[in-house]
């Protein structure tokens, strides 16, 4: 069975790019000109259909500016604010009101 907790030494550190992805990064960057000349043509092409300039055109803006910030509302049930409950449970209350909310949803 695992044990929990942080383990000094453990995992890769931090700031060292994961290695496969750091492989296919450096592979795709050599296309990153020509795949932005792509998307510009398909953009400006009044022979594509309208939904492909307008993919092009989002992907160069991300690109260029990075991409648009998306609002996250968090709430609770229907809408009331979300509860933080701090306690020291036993195993067994906590099974216990683990079941509780699996019951009452």
């Amino acid at each position: 069975m695992a044990h929990g907790g942080k383990r000094l030494g453990a995992g890769r550190p931090k700031g060292k790019p994961n290695a496969v992805t750091a492989d296919v990064r450096e592979a795709a960057q050599q296309y990153g000109t020509d795949a932005l000349r792509t998307l510009a043509e398909i953009m400006v092409s009044q022979d594509q259909p309208a939904a492909a300039r307008v993919a092009a055109s989002k992907e160069i803006l991300d690109r260029a500016y990075g991409k648009s910030q998306q609002a996250i509302e968090l709430s609770g049930k229907d809408g009331s604010p979300i509860q933080t409950v701090t306690q020291t449970m036993t195993p067994q209350e906590a099974a216990a009101a683990y079941a509780n909310t699996i019951a009452n949803g």
